[in-house]
């Protein structure tokens, strides 16, 4: 599963499968409402991006979902447990151990889960027995390893895409989840700045995913992007599966999933993920 332009059948077909399942995903313009607006620009390295929407991107979402959904609130819960800088070495709490336990857990419940537990145990990548499932998940998404060798443990896989990083304070790396996007942006912490897209390929308010322009903090990130409304079950299964499916340093693979033709990228930081995000190429394509 290196690097193809060419579409990935058999994982499409297993992505749509867990696309199916997920029955937690919130439903554009009912449970959420984003506003695109303005069309962002180029921003070069350490300058300041053109706000090109003044409003933010979430004008709606269903708080009631977020807190009554077990795997919304469970991983609602991680989202302050790091140092946002990297070289700052993490310090786990007992507390924080729970709250990583409690979101497996509740993720492991999902159809989404089962089904990409299944599939990875009929491709001889994950064992049967969902304890030695759940410690799989445990080092890809939440070991502690070096980021910035010059300090100790500092980042792990789910802090890098889900929460999301600053690099010697001069750039955002990772943050990759709509959540957090939504929790930091209520928080006056991020200010979207507009979508990216080629002319052709305008975004749809009702799309699942999105490539977009965003400050956090004071820092600028020119050019990031993230799945819209879907379930965190989702997010962790899909890269899972890219993640063990392929033993590159760098996957990038083209799938076609629902409507959305995407490019998912994965980089390996030993047995976890260092990175994983999706690429939209484009949507309101016909399988």
């Amino acid at each position: 599963m290196a690097r193809s332009d060419a579409v990935n059948r058999e994982l499409s077909d297993v992505l749509n499968e867990l696309w199916k399942l997920d029955d937690n995903r919130l439903k554009p313009g009912k449970d959420y409402i984003i506003s695109l607006q303005g069309k962002a620009g180029y921003v070069a390295k350490g300058s300041q991006a053109r706000d090109m929407a003044r409003q933010p991107l979430f004008s709606y979402v269903n708080e009631e979902k977020l807190r009554s959904i077990k795997s919304y609130s469970s991983f609602i819960s991680l989202l302050d447990n790091y140092e946002t800088s990297t070289g700052v070495t993490e310090t786990v709490t007992k507390e924080e151990l729970d709250e990583n336990d409690r979101f497996l857990d509740a993720i492991l419940e999902t159809k989404v889960m089962q089904r990409a537990h299944s599939y990875l145990v009929s491709k001889a990548q994950s064992p049967p027995d969902l304890k030695k499932f759940k410690a799989q998940l445990y080092d890809i998404w939440f070991r502690l390893y070096h980021r910035d060798r010059s300090g100790g443990a500092d980042s792990c896989g789910f802090e890098h895409v889900f929460v999301g990083e600053t690099k010697f304070g001069k750039e955002i790396t990772g943050f990759h989840n709509w959540i957090q996007f939504y929790l930091q942006e209520k928080l006056k912490n991020v200010d979207y700045k507009g979508y990216k897209a080629q002319d052709k390929d305008k975004p749809d308010e009702n799309d699942h995913v999105l490539n977009l322009q965003f400050s956090w903090k004071t820092l600028v990130k020119p050019v990031g992007s993230c799945f819209i409304g879907v379930s965190p079950e989702f997010e962790v299964a899909l890269f899972t599966i890219v993640f063990l499916m392929s033993k590159e340093k760098v996957t990038n693979t083209t799938v076609q999933v629902d409507e959305y033709l995407l490019e998912l990228v994965v980089f390996r930081h030993g047995f976890s993920i260092g990175t994983s995000y999706p690429k939209l190429l484009s949507s309101n394509m016909h399988m």
